[in-house]
């Protein structure tokens, strides 16, 4: 009796019991001539290193050269990582007041998480602490991105903001905050207090991980 294929493992015994690569299959839906969808998947996997923040990072030029993806299967497997992406940034609760760093990490890994440059983005809040706009200040790359101070605050003010969270990623999955992190944190308070638009912290994400200022007393 033969093995049931990822679809019907799927519809038998829920998403919860395929691997990463039967999932994947399921997105790659057919292989080529003499391969079927779980070898195209497994092949892929293995060219990742079995990583699936690595399967995020992929862009469909990337995939589309791995051989029985082409095209469609490689937009079809970045979209769903997107649609995860997106996921993970979407608050459960619209309007939902910030009061954690969790709630930070929550609201913007998803789009952080894959990149392979550093951006820095801005969280303006109302005076109930609930959120008014997210700004990208700016992007750059692997080991840094420049932040203009002038920046934060004229796109701060421009929506009103009553407070600010500052929020950018480390490539590197090393979260701790170097001493050009520390500096500009302290400049950007040291503005805010003077324009009376508090920085109420600072979170860096690095993959899983992240760091806050304000839990580490930083701020």
């Amino acid at each position: 009796m033969s093995l049931p294929r990822p679809r019907e493992k799927a519809l038998m015994q829920g998403l919860d019991a395929l691997t990463n690569a039967e999932l994947l299959a399921i997105m790659v839906g057919s292989g080529p001539r003499g391969e079927d969808a779980l070898q195209v998947a497994t092949r892929v996997m293995r060219s990742i290193g079995g990583d699936l923040h690595a399967l995020g990072r992929c862009d469909p030029q990337r995939l589309r050269a791995l051989h029985g993806i082409g095209d469609a299967r490689a937009v079809r497997i970045c979209a769903a990582m997107e649609l995860g992406r997106r996921r993970m940034g979407q608050s459960e609760v619209v309007g939902a007041r910030v009061a954690r760093a969790k709630d930070i990490v929550s609201r913007f890994r998803g789009r952080l998480i894959d990149l392979d440059v550093e951006e820095f983005w801005v969280l303006a809040l109302s005076r109930a602490n609930t959120p008014i706009a997210e700004l990208l200040i700016s992007r750059g790359g692997q080991s840094g991105t420049v932040v203009d101070p002038k920046v934060v605050f004229r796109k701060a003010l421009s929506v009103r903001a009553a407070a600010i969270v500052l929020i950018h990623n480390h490539p590197s999955g090393n979260p701790n905050p170097s001493a050009s992190d520390r500096k500009l944190t302290q400049d950007l308070c040291q503005a805010g207090k003077a324009l009376d638009l508090p920085v109420l912290d600072h979170v860096i994400i690095a993959g899983m991980r992240h760091v806050s200022f304000a839990d580490n007393q930083l701020i």
